[in-house]
């Protein structure tokens, strides 16, 4: 499942940078996630590496995007071959 970003946020954007799917952007007045394009660092890293380098941990699955781990593998090639 794709991750959103709660109101906690504080736009630091230590999480866009380090992003391998570049799928955080900058939103007003909290960054947003782009669910096509988040794969929770699957392929990349043993955990998501924005919840990693989060100073107030404002990351949580995003309900409205429950994927399985095929998907989300899927969705990781998809991106992958775009590049």
């Amino acid at each position: 499942m794709a991750l959103m970003i709660t109101e906690e946020c504080i736009a630091c954007d230590a999480c866009r940078e380090e992003c391998p799917t570049s799928a955080i952007e900058e939103g007003d007045p909290v960054y947003i996630v782009d669910p096509d394009r988040c794969t929770e660092c699957l392929n990349e890293y043993d955990e998501p590496i924005c919840i990693s380098v989060c100073p107030v941990d404002c990351f949580i699955p995003d309900p409205e995007n429950e994927e399985t781990l095929m998907e989300l593998k899927l969705k990781y090639e998809r991106i992958k071959r775009e590049e």
